[in-house]
């Protein structure tokens, strides 16, 4: 029998075998697991590896155990072990959803939605080990992702959630939510967004604001024009759809020239100060909500023109909040 099977699970109908694994996991799936999830097939396989070699389930867990510092319950549960490496079976999901086998068929989109799929995934990944999505999800998969994102909104409950609490409403002013991000694409004179972070708060006058942080290469870049380094502030507004593409979404960060009147900002946190070209041409970020604590954005350069054409300033950027 194919490694090719078609089944009403919880990838919208398909087993999903990684091509990231083992080449020993290409094989034949047995008719028991065919209703299993990608990872919990992975680990029944190597369940049964392990009895094949002689070694019983129970002492393969404990050696899982003792190999990958799984500590907790969810580690025991939602781990493999395997050729030195710890792969959690939620994290993984998300990939394999996202990017699946070729010789797999589809079942019909219209008889589930992604969107909630991802969502539901991303909520059972413990929020201390949601940062993994950055490494695992490259460029194309981010552009998978912000599309994928788009079905929230064909579901009325799913469109209402947030993956922020800070842009919710559920928090008071001066609260302060810091977050990871990953793109590519960028041209070099803002190419410390490739791998930066972004703090978003709340003022005295209910409005959120934030700021992208690039760390020593957005210092080290700056300093070439200016003799301090410059932070780039933006503010947080409710947006319906992208401009330049008339694509919905869920709120927007304008950068505007970056000389925000600021009620207050948080202590240690720089003056605002005018942004360099091009973040000073327009450029606006547009939002999707993924999951709980997850983001994907897109930054769109839209120009102070009236002839300027818009374009994009980088591919799809994702974002994870750092766990509390």
């Amino acid at each position: 029998m194919p490694a090719t099977a078609i089944v009403p699970g919880c990838h919208g109908g398909a087993i999903c075998i990684g091509r990231r694994f083992s080449p020993s996991l290409h094989l034949p799936i047995p008719r028991e697991l065919w209703n299993l999830s990608f990872g919990e097939c992975k680990c029944r396989l190597a369940n049964s590896r392990s009895r094949s070699r002689g070694l019983p389930a129970a002492i393969y867990r404990k050696s899982f155990r003792a190999h990958s510092g799984a500590t907790s319950d969810w580690d025991a549960k939602n781990s493999v072990y395997e050729d030195g490496e710890s792969y959690y079976l939620d994290e993984q999901d998300i990939v394999t959803f996202l990017d699946p086998p070729k010789q797999l068929v589809p079942l019909d989109p219209s008889s589930f939605n992604p969107a909630s799929y991802i969502w539901k995934k991303i909520d059972d990944i413990p929020e201390e080990r949601r940062q993994h999505l950055l490494s695992l999800l490259n460029a194309r998969l981010t552009s998978r992702a912000w599309e994928v994102a788009g079905g929230r909104y064909d579901d009325p409950k799913l469109a209402k959630k947030s993956a922020s609490p800070l842009l919710s409403g559920a928090v008071d002013a001066g609260s302060l939510e810091l977050w990871d991000i990953r793109t590519t694409g960028a041209p070099f004179s803002i190419a410390w967004i490739h791998s930066s972070q972004k703090a978003i708060f709340c003022c005295s006058d209910g409005k959120v604001y934030g700021r992208f942080i690039g760390g020593f290469n957005l210092m080290r870049l700056l300093k070439l024009q200016s003799p301090s380094p410059l932070p780039v502030y933006f503010s947080v507004k409710e947006v319906n759809e992208v401009m330049a593409t008339e694509q919905p979404c869920d709120f927007a960060y304008e950068l505007g020239d970056g000389l925000l009147d600021l009620p207050e900002y948080p202590d240690e946190f720089p003056k605002p100060a005018k942004h360099p070209w091009p973040l000073n041409d327009q450029v606006v970020v547009y939002i999707r909500h993924l999951g709980p604590g997850v983001m994907v954005g897109q930054a769109w350069q839209e120009g102070r023109a009236l002839e300027q054409v818009p374009k994009k300033l980088c591919n799809e950027i994702l974002m994870v909040k750092l766990a509390s």
